[in-house]
């Protein structure tokens, strides 16, 4: 068959394809070589590519089967796995396996995706989540998240990666999920009961660089990667002058998307995807998946660093076209609030009641302006944004495993002022993101591990250490002494959740799954991700945003981290209740059934009292305010 024919009826540019009726069709890019042979590893069978012009070469491999390992032979030499590999079942070193992405029977087709709004998001890594640490494993907890109120699933990066565990940012097999959680259809199994569950699934993904361990791209061609660009992780990958390298990546965002159902990708790192393209390369990567989503709606959400909304703008006004951005401002200010500690990247925030007014109103707490940790200026301007483009949490990944020892902030927090700021953040505006366990209070840790080969197994201990001294009280010689070694097999193991603490931390449990279903039952609460709360300071540690209900009436959430308080005068208009109405409490942080001592009369009508170290949603009802003297109250 003619090459551009046989192209064309390809899923992908490059892979070995399955492809009804007629045999596997292999197609790689490789200008670095002469000749490009596909091998069988059992019996030595081969069929030599035909080399087309753009450095591809490609070619029918007549007798090959699904489920057949194979290499691509470079040059009668090298036997690599395929780039683009659908599976390394004995990881990035072994060969690749022959997949049927369409032998799957899926049941979702009714599954019309996910959209921005009302969405809680519970981040995910799969080797720890469980004991066993496998999709099939996960998947028996996915009618628990669905009963949590959970809407999307984020699971941590799952192409595959060398060693024996890891938290997947090292991935080097981009098309392949990992054999350590288990096959390619174990992950669209997990995916379909979700669906079925109606939970989503977002795939955490790394396009900013590969691993170092297992990273062959370059023995097929150097133009996978440029030194125009440095980056935090190896050599920057090259997105401008490779149309070829461009695609890999690009076909990736919606490979995940299409064949495995994905409903959108949270983008790893963004500020070291560098490209001075016309259209940058994630731009392009985010239509791609949206494309490849058909009818279906995905969700899109990245991280960077300095804060950069183009990420969340329309392609029109010279954005990317992403739904989100993770807030790390607001864990920043939230963490010092708890914790009270202001070492390193947390220097520039106070924890103070106007930084969660302002974080709830305007997502990024610095859109511009000076940053003496980075000694620069941060972020760029987002006060037209809505809430809903922003992800907030008081946990993820790298920040539970940003401290010494990986705890959790139960651990370290008073247990009145952390419920009180899980309920903000359950009930803010901007949609919320759990981390695995922490709706349970887990204890296992979630520190940095890796398993890596020899040689590099000193580099990562000490890069760690490195890292971690930026914080001053690391360098206390009792706690470099205490530090878990990432690469020790004990660390990873001392990571997996227990989930029998669900039971057992009921308190916690019940606060988190009571706020998610307040948040999702709401009609005001629903409706905040769209509509910028108003908001004010009315003490010490103690501030309220105030919803806008419209015909549903209003809420106003009272959060006070510091002692009770009774205001006299109350000259705050955002406290009043809508006109023929008064205040009723809907619900407290202080409810003797999350570990709280109870809530005493807020007084909205009278003397003002706030409860100290607390959360207090209160909803207005019609009866207006009576004349009375100064001690009576309505409430």
């Amino acid at each position: 068959m003619h090459t551009a024919l046989k192209t064309a009826l390809r899923r992908r540019t490059v892979g070995v394809e399955v492809q009804q009726g007629r045999a596997p069709h292999a197609r790689v890019w490789a200008p670095a070589c002469s000749s490009v042979d596909v091998v069988i590893d059992a019996g030595g069978r081969r069929w030599r590519l035909g080399a087309e012009p753009d450095g591809h070469f490609g070619g029918e491999l007549e007798g090959a089967a699904v489920g057949d390992r194979y290499w691509f032979e470079l040059d009668g030499r090298l036997r690599r796995p395929d780039p683009a590999s659908r599976y390394q079942p004995e990881g990035p070193h072994g060969p690749s396996q022959i997949v049927d992405p369409a032998a799957f029977a899926w049941t979702d087709a009714g599954w019309a995706g996910v959209r921005p709004e009302g969405q809680v998001v519970y981040e995910m890594h799969v080797g720890t989540f469980t004991s066993e640490g496998t999709w099939s494993a996960a998947g028996a907890h996915l009618e628990s998240l669905a009963d949590l109120g959970i809407t999307i699933i984020e699971m941590m990066p799952v192409a595959d990666f060398a060693g024996r565990h890891g938290w997947g940012y090292d991935g080097v097999n981009l098309y392949a999920p990992t054999h350590l959680y288990g096959t390619p259809d174990d992950l669209r199994a997990f995916v379909d009961r979700a669906h079925g569950l109606k939970l989503a699934v977002i795939l955490d993904v790394v396009y900013n660089h590969v691993g170092p361990d297992g990273n062959y791209l370059a023995e097929f061609s150097a133009d996978y990667f440029t030194d125009r660009y440095t980056n935090d992780w190896g050599q920057a990958i090259n997105f401008e002058t490779s149309a070829p390298a461009r695609a890999f990546f690009v076909e990736n965002a919606g490979y995940w998307i299409d064949e495995f159902h994905f409903d959108g990708l949270r983008l790893d790192a963004t500020q070291d995807v560098r490209d001075a393209s016309s259209e940058h390369v994630v731009a392009e990567m985010i239509r791609t998946a949206r494309r490849a989503a058909g009818s279906r709606s995905i969700y899109v959400v990245a991280e960077n660093e300095p804060q950069d909304t183009a990420f969340v703008r329309d392609p029109s006004r010279a954005g990317h076209g992403g739904d989100a951005l993770w807030n790390d401002d607001y864990h920043h200010t939230a963490l010092v609030a708890l914790t009270g500690r202001r070492e390193a990247y947390y220097l520039d925030y106070n924890g103070s009641p106007q930084e969660f007014v302002s974080a709830a109103r305007y997502g990024y707490l610095y859109q511009g302006q000076w940053y003496a940790w980075q000694r620069k200026r941060r972020g760029t301007p987002a006060l037209d944004l809505p809430p809903k483009a922003f992800v907030a949490y008081l946990e993820n990944h790298d920040q539970v495993a940003n401290t010494p020892f990986g705890r959790r902030l139960h651990q370290v927090a008073a247990p009145a002022c952390l419920r009180a700021l899980t309920a903000l953040t359950l009930l803010g505006p901007a949609t919320p993101m759990l981390f695995q366990g922490q709706e349970f209070a887990a204890t296992a840790p979630f520190l940095y591990f890796a398993d890596h080969k020899a040689e590099l197994r000193a580099p990562v201990s000490s890069g760690r250490r490195e890292f971690l001294s930026q914080f001053p009280s690391v360098t206390d010689p009792d706690v470099l002494a205490a530090l878990a070694s990432p690469v020790d097999m004990k660390t990873f193991l001392r990571c997996k959740l227990d989930h029998g603490e669900r039971e057992r931390h009921s308190q916690w449990y019940a606060l988190h799954r009571d706020l998610i279903h307040l948040r999702r039952s709401d009609p005001v609460i629903l409706r905040a991700a769209d509509r910028r709360p108003d908001g004010a300071v009315i003490g010490h540690g103690a501030f309220m945003l105030r919803y806008i209900g419209d015909e549903d009436g209003d809420r106003l959430l009272v959060v006070n981290l510091g002692c009770d308080i009774d205001l006299s005068p109350v000259p705050e208009p955002l406290l009043a209740p809508p006109w023929g109405c008064r205040w009723d409490v809907l619900w407290s942080s202080e409810a003797p059934r999350y570990g709280g001592s109870g809530t005493p009369p807020i007084r909205p009508h009278s003397h003002l009292h706030v409860p100290g170290a607390a959360a207090v949603l209160l909803r207005s009802q019609p009866g207006g305010i009576h004349e009375a003297g100064p001690d009576h109250e309505d409430a």
